[in-house]
């Protein structure tokens, strides 16, 4: 099997993307291992570029782990030989560089990024509960974390054994000079003799160097000679993360790295690990106490120390914890610091989320075992009220959040917090309005809603409703009947409208007459009332209908009455001009996708209000055309053309005067599109026939045979019998007419 990760450019056999555990000693090699490692230089040179680390860092790190510091250089050097032997050390290495781990049943890669720091799964409980804040922030597969080794260092570093600074001199003289610090503290610069520099602060070490340059320089006191001192290479710490951190052991760090670089690059604290209590400690004592959620909470790093070399990180054993669900921002499991009470808790998480229902909350607690006894569940709730507006007793001694007060209730280990949510509206009261209003639906009840109240909520009537009654659907007090709902008439008038004109008179449509405004007394509403609103008897918005072509005022026009006719439209449109084709009249009909519908204009004209002179509906369009006295021949003719149309000629006149057809025309399919839209075949029973006659501005199309349809010939003799019997028959028939007569 073969498995292609996007940072991976090529499938590799047999690894699973597993995580790096440092300086944890490897099982014995086995021989696919090694073999694996020997047959694959690339890949792994490949993991440990994508490390981030560099040369000297890795040499350091092997040396620190107890292995040869030149092991990986054949890997990382162009052109050097990677067919060596490969050994346990090997296998070691990859390990405590973070980019392989070993198992008994092969070997497995971490999927490094560019950095040490590898990808853990967030700690969760079964079924997906809740995760330990802060737990995931040291998971990040990323080097953001690593200290920053490029840019000058502050004035308070102190400079020691293994930095290597730059001293550059101008003026009256120019000379750099690179000083490396030796184990001893001291650099060594020409003409002006041995420094001890050790653990100065790069603003003491200025002082310093003005006091000894100005010996050896005159330049440096009269200020015509210059300096400047930088740190060009950082040099190397050793400090020790153990504790409850994912890969405990001893890093070699640069050393401008803090306590939290430390714990990165030990993979994060553990489950078990103390987030507020992190200890730094220098020659045995406690020099400094890192909280972490002073960094996660607040972006407080006042407290995270520069470490020098042989500095402990020490994570204790976690302390007090407890979780809180619910209606809050950041759901979550918190650490607490000795003397926190709930108002902390909800504090880390963010506070209370907008949709709390900030009258009560429930903390569940794990009872002590002095109190359990047999039968009662060992845990109990304590019930928690919030004050509104910090109302009640010791109010002043209460945390705010939104609004409410939190009282100072002591957590216990393991307490599970939980904020309500407010009732769901399917479980709140609440009243519904429908019909003609802007917005329908249901809206939460309050005490003394009155019917107005519920109206404007809905943005009040849309045009059309009526505002003289509404209707009332109440629970009924009594259900002995099966009875649903009782029914009440409530009056409405004109201030029920929401619109007002600029006199400041309410605004409605045409239609029936409203009360005045105030003639309707309030009607208080009850919680599940169901309130309809009606529409206006018979109201109805405009009706458009269009009429396009050869009349004399074309336009559209809105429908007087719901039985208006077609002809009543065309007589509003002024007539049929003397150019129009009335028998050519197309008539679409838009409501329910109807189409075109075939009307004869010329006899509805001549008799109004007959069954053929339509009722008008809405978005109905007619087009009476222009009068066109040719007609139109295309298709499978030897010359499509236009011919001018001579009343009572046939089809054959106007094919014949396109040439004829061609030799590939299909004559049995001729088809007749007239002005009007509808079309006709041509059409053939036994030996009789027919052929549609064209009209003016008909359009006659011949269409071709299709390619390669052979003659049938079984087709042609069987309608030939047909013809012949037929034709026998006839005969027959009229023999015997014959003879039967006088």
């Amino acid at each position: 099997m073969s498995l292609s990760v996007s940072r991976f450019p090529f499938p590799v056999s047999k690894i699973t993307l597993l995580l790096a555990c440092l300086a944890v000693p490897a099982l014995a090699q086995t021989p696919q291992q090694l073999d694996f490692v020997r047959q694959n230089p690339e890949l792994v040179r490949q993991q440990l570029l994508r490390s981030g680390l560099s040369m000297e860092q890795i040499r350091a790190r092997l040396q620190s782990a107890g292995l040869s510091p030149s092991l990986m250089d054949r890997y990382l050097q162009p052109g050097a030989d990677t067919t060596a032997a490969v050994g346990a050390e090997t296998l070691r290495a990859l390990q405590v560089l973070g980019v392989a781990r070993i198992e008994a049943e092969g070997l497995e890669f971490v999927p490094v990024d560019t950095g040490l720091v590898v990808s853990l799964a967030p700690a969760r409980e079964a079924g997906g509960a809740l995760q330990l804040y802060g737990l995931d922030v040291f998971r990040g597969l990323t080097t953001r974390f690593q200290p920053v080794l490029s840019g000058p260092v502050p004035p308070s570093y102190k400079v020691g054994p293994g930095d290597v600074m730059v001293l550059v001199i101008t003026g009256d003289v120019e000379f750099v000079y690179e000083l490396a610090v030796t184990r001893e503290g001291f650099v060594m610069i020409p003409q002006v003799g041995q420094l001890f520099v050790n653990n100065l602060t790069m603003e003491q070490l200025n002082g310093l160097l003005r006091q000894r340059l100005g010996r050896s320089y005159s330049g440096i006191r009269t200020g015509t000679t210059r300096f400047d001192v930088t740190i060009a290479r950082l040099r190397t710490n050793q400090v020790f993360v153990i504790g409850e951190v994912t890969q405990p052991g001893a890093y070699q760090l640069s050393s401008v790295a803090t306590t939290l670089n430390a714990l990165y690059a030990a993979g994060g604290l553990s489950e078990r690990g103390n987030f507020r209590e992190i200890q730094v400690r220098r020659n045995g004592e406690v020099v400094s106490t890192l909280d972490l959620y002073d960094y996660l909470l607040r972006g407080d790093t006042k407290n995270d120390v520069v470490l020098e070399q042989g500095d402990v990180v020490f994570v204790p054993v976690r302390g007090v914890r407890a979780s809180i669900v619910g209606a809050v921002i950041r759901p979550a499991i918190y650490e607490l610091k000795n003397g926190q009470t709930l108002a902390d808790l909800i504090e880390a998480a963010g506070g209370f989320a907008p949709d709390a229902e900030l009258k009560r909350l429930a903390v569940h607690r794990i009872v002590s075992a002095a109190e359990r006894a047999p039968g009662p569940s060992p845990r109990s709730v304590v019930d928690v009220g919030l004050a509104v507006d910090g109302a009640g007793p010791q109010s002043g001694s209460r945390a705010m959040f939104r609004g409410v007060a939190v009282p100072p209730l002591a957590l216990e280990d393991g307490d599970s917090v939980v904020v309500d949510l407010v009732t769901a509206r399917e479980r709140s009261l609440f009243v519904t309005i429908a019909g003609l209003v802007r917005k329908p639906g249901t809206y939460p009840w309050r005490e003394g809603m009155t019917l107005r109240d519920l109206v404007t909520l809905a943005r009040g009537p849309i045009v059309g409703a009526d505002l003289r009654e509404s209707e009332l659907a109440r629970l009924p007090a009594d259900r002995s009947d099966g009875q649903l709902a009782e029914t009440l008439r409530l009056p409405l008038d004109s201030s029920y409208l929401l619109e007002r004109d600029a006199a400041g008179a309410y605004m409605g449509a045409a239609g029936v007459a409203f009360p005045p405004a105030g003639s309707a007394p309030e009607a208080t509403l009850q919680p599940y009332d169901r309130v309809t609103i009606f529409p206006q008897p018979e109201f109805e918005l405009q009706r458009q209908v269009h009429i396009t072509g050869e009349v004399r005022y074309a336009g559209s026009y809105a429908l007087t009455r719901k039985d208006e006719r077609l002809s009543d439209l065309v007589k509003r449109a002024g007539g049929l001009l003397g150019t129009a084709y009335p028998e050519g009249a197309r008539f679409i009909r838009s409501l329910d996708r109807a189409g075109r519908i075939d009307v004869q204009l010329s006899r509805i004209l001549e008799r109004p209000e007959s069954a053929g002179d339509i009722i008008l509906q809405p978005d109905d369009s007619i087009h009476i055309p222009e009068y066109v006295p040719t007609v139109r021949v295309e298709g499978a003719v030897n010359s499509p053309t236009s011919v001018l149309y001579q009343e009572g000629q046939g089809l054959g006149y106007y094919v014949a005067n396109a040439g004829g057809y061609a030799r590939n025309a299909d004559k049995g399919r001729v088809s007749v599109r007239y002005a009007n839209g509808s079309a006709r075949v041509k059409s053939r029973f036994l030996i009789f026939g027919s052929s549609p006659a064209p009209g003016p501005g008909s359009i006659i199309n011949v269409p071709s045979k299709l390619p390669g349809e052979p003659f049938n010939v079984t087709g042609f003799l069987g309608s030939l019998a047909q013809v012949l019997a037929s034709t026998v028959a006839i005969i027959v028939i009229a023999t015997s007419q014959n003879q039967s007569s006088p």
